[in-house]
């Protein structure tokens, strides 16, 4: 049982130094004066999904899952 938590727990460091990193990576979402005059509707505003953006959101999404689930289970006493 305790390689399976200190696997656990290696894994679980490196999702929190990955998901720091995916966060810091990602845009911020005000749109500044450019939402007033209409510039946020430009082709990649529109496609964010396909876009490196859009993968950093699914990758947030994931990681963030996946940082509970493990603290969830390492916190579990076994």
């Amino acid at each position: 049982m305790q390689i399976l938590r200190t696997i656990l727990t290696i894994l679980f460091v490196i999702d929190c130094i990955a998901l720091t990193v995916v966060v810091l990576m990602q845009e911020g979402k005000s749109q500044g004066l450019g939402a007033i005059a209409g510039a946020a509707d430009t082709y990649w505003g529109k496609n964010k999904g396909r876009s490196m953006e859009g993968g950093l959101v699914k990758a947030t999404t994931v990681m963030g899952v996946l940082f509970f689930v493990l603290a969830v289970v390492l916190n579990l006493n076994f």
